[in-house]
C-alpha cells in the first residue's frame, strides 16, 4: 500500500474513532437526561397519586412554581448571591492559607512533625460541632466564614503538602547538586509538579466550602440558602404541628 493510501486509511480510522466517541458522548448525555426526567416524572406522579406524603416531599411542579415566584420578587437572587459571595471568600481564604501552610510544612520538616498530630485531629473533628463555638467567638456574620474556612483549609493543607512530598526526589537531588537553594527548588520543581494536586484540592474544596457556608447559615445567618432551608423547615414543622393538633 502506498504512502497516500496509508495516510487515507489512518485518517479514516481516526474519523471513525472520533465518530464513535461523539456518539458515545451523545448516548451518555441522552441517558442522563432520560434518568433525570424519569425520576422527576415519578416524583410528580407519586406525589399527585398519593403514593407518599407530598407535604413532606413536595413535588417538582410546586418547587418550580415557588422558584419562579421567588425569582420574580428577587428573594431567590438575594439569598443565592449572599451564599455565593460567602462561598467564594471562604474558598479563596482557605486555598491561600492552606497553600501557605503547606509550603511552611514542606520548608521545615521540624514544623511538619510538630503539627502532624494536630492536623490529623483537626481533619477528623466534625466541623459541624464547631458551629456554635464560631458563633460565640465570631458573632453572626463572621461565624459563617469561620465554618467555611475550617472545612477548606485543613483539606487544602493536607492535600497540597502530600503533593509536595510526592514530587520525584531525583529532580530535587538534581537541583541540589547544582547548588539550588530551597526557594529555587520550590519554584522550579516542587510547586510546578504539584499543580495537578493543587487543582484537585480546589475542585474538592469548592464543594466543601459551600457545605461549610450552608452549615454556618443554619446556625447564625439571616440570609442565604442555608437560612432558606432552615426557615422552610421551621415553617413546615409549624404547619405540620398545627394540622396535627387540629386533627
Amino acid at each position: 500500500m502506498s504512502e497516500k493510501g496509508v495516510r487515507e486509511e489512518t485518517e479514516n480510522l481516526h474519523c471513525a474513532y472520533m465518530r464513535r466517541r461523539r456518539l458515545q458522548r451523545i448516548a451518555i448525555i441522552l441517558t442522563q437526561g432520560i434518568i433525570l426526567i424519569a425520576a422527576l416524572g415519578l416524583w410528580e406522579v407519586g406525589a399527585s397519586a398519593g403514593w407518599f406524603n407530598d407535604f413532606l416531599t413536595s413535588q417538582p411542579s410546586k418547587i418550580w412554581a415557588l422558584g419562579l415566584r421567588m425569582l420574580r420578587d428577587g428573594s431567590l437572587l438575594h439569598h443565592t448571591t449572599v451564599t455565593f459571595v460567602e462561598t467564594m471568600l471562604g474558598f479563596a481564604a482557605g486555598a491561600i492559607l492552606g497553600v501557605l501552610v503547606a509550603i511552611l510544612l514542606w520548608w521545615s520538616p521540624f514544623v511538619a512533625r510538630v503539627l502532624d498530630p494536630y492536623l490529623v485531629v483537626a481533619n477528623s473533628t466534625p466541623k459541624i460541632a464547631l458551629g456554635p463555638i464560631f458563633y460565640v467567638w465570631l458573632g453572626d456574620s463572621l461565624s459563617v466564614y469561620g465554618m467555611a474556612l475550617s472545612i477548606s483549609v485543613i483539606v487544602t493543607i493536607m492535600m497540597v503538602y502530600t503533593g509536595f512530598r510526592d514530587v520525584d526526589p531525583n529532580r530535587v537531588k538534581l537541583l541540589r547538586t547544582f547548588g539550588a537553594n530551597k526557594g529555587q527548588i520550590l519554584r522550579k520543581v516542587v510547586f510546578p509538579a504539584s499543580v495537578p494536586t493543587i487543582m484537585s484540592s480546589i475542585k474538592v474544596n469548592i464543594s466543601l466550602t459551600l457545605i461549610g457556608v450552608i452549615v454556618g447559615e443554619f446556625i447564625s445567618s439571616r440570609a442565604g440558602l442555608g437560612y432558606l432551608i432552615i426557615y422552610g423547615g421551621q415553617v413546615s414543622a409549624w404547619i405540620w404541628s398545627c394540622s396535627a393538633w387540629w386533627c
